[in-house]
This record gives structure tokens, C-alpha cells and sequence, in this order.
């Protein structure tokens, strides 16, 4: 069984993918006569091809085992997918570049707790990668007519090494 060691979440790092929503580097704005401070334009959401609209979901992952053992990537080719955390808690991102229409060499990242992820359009992912304990994230995502969902098993099971995400916050 081959083994991903993951790298920190970086805007570089997973700039390929799509996007690391974070407040660091973010354009920031005082608005509500100064009582707030806002965070603008964290993500490029794009769900519109074929008539899509935009959802936003809450999503309640149930904890993964450490080491996690992978079988099962997907991709979205209508829409982007972003996923925002709701406690600060680190979780897994595995993605993966297109080769031939499947998933090609994963790459695995951790999130520093607050980070979330947008994934572009037809980005091959892993599903849902909660640690520790259950985690809930708000989703937004694509809705409308059409397929939006491919999945593509892997060849051969991948573990994502355990390290120092594993333990609950």
C-alpha cells in the first residue's frame, strides 16, 4: 500500500486545486460604521455552467481512523466545491491532478484548524476528511440540472500517514 505523508495547508501549496480560504493575505475592509471588519473575496466560487445555482450546505463528518486509508476520489465538473470549518480543528485534504480522465498522483494536505478549501471545477478529492472527533462544515456548493458528481476508485488502496493531526481539539 503506497503512504501520503501530508504537507501544511498553503495558498501556494494548493493553488493547482483551487483555493485556500484563510484570513492571511486577505483584502480587508472596515464596514458597519466600524464595528466589523470584513474579509473579502476569500474564494472564487463557480457554479453557474449548465444553468447551475449556488447551495449552501452544512455537512457532519464522523471522524476518520489514523492512519486513513483512502479507496475512492471524486471530482465535480460542473461546479466548485468550497468547504468552511465550523471549530478549529485540523482535517485532511487529499487531491489529486487529472491523468487521462482519473484521479493522477495524490497529494496530501493538512489544514492549520481555521483554513477551508475550495476546490475548482472537475478537481479530483477525496471525500470529507474529518479527525478526531465529528466536525461540521458549511459547504457551498453546486445545484441544478446536470451530473456534478464523478467518482473514480483508486487502483490500489492509499494510507495517509498519521502525524501530529491526529489527536482531537
Amino acid at each position: 500500500m503506497r503512504t501520503l505523508h501530508p504537507e501544511p495547508l498553503t495558498a501556494a501549496a494548493f493553488a493547482p486545486f483551487g483555493d485556500v480560504i484563510e484570513l492571511a493575505g486577505a483584502r480587508q475592509m472596515p464596514i458597519n460604521a466600524g464595528t466589523t471588519i470584513r474579509f473579502h473575496d476569500l474564494a472564487q466560487v463557480d457554479v453557474l455552467a449548465e444553468g447551475g445555482r449556488t447551495l449552501i450546505n452544512l455537512f457532519r463528518a464522523q471522524p476518520r481512523d489514523v492512519p486513513v486509508r483512502l479507496s475512492l476520489m471524486e471530482r465535480h465538473p460542473l461546479g466548485s466545491q468550497a468547504f468552511l470549518p465550523l471549530a478549529e480543528a485540523p482535517y485532511l485534504v487529499v487531491v489529486a491532478e487529472d491523468d487521462h480522465g482519473r484521479p493522477g498522483a495524490l497529494r496530501a494536505f493538512v489544514s492549520s484548524g481555521w483554513q477551508g478549501v475550495n476546490y475548482a471545477r472537475n478537481v479530483w478529492h477525496h471525500p470529507l476528511l474529518a479527525l478526531g472527533a465529528v466536525r461540521d462544515f458549511i459547504v457551498v456548493d453546486r445545484g441544478g440540472a446536470g451530473v456534478n458528481l464523478e467518482e473514480c476508485p483508486l487502483e490500489e488502496a492509499v494510507c495517509v500517514a498519521s502525524g501530529p493531526f491526529d489527536t482531537a481539539r
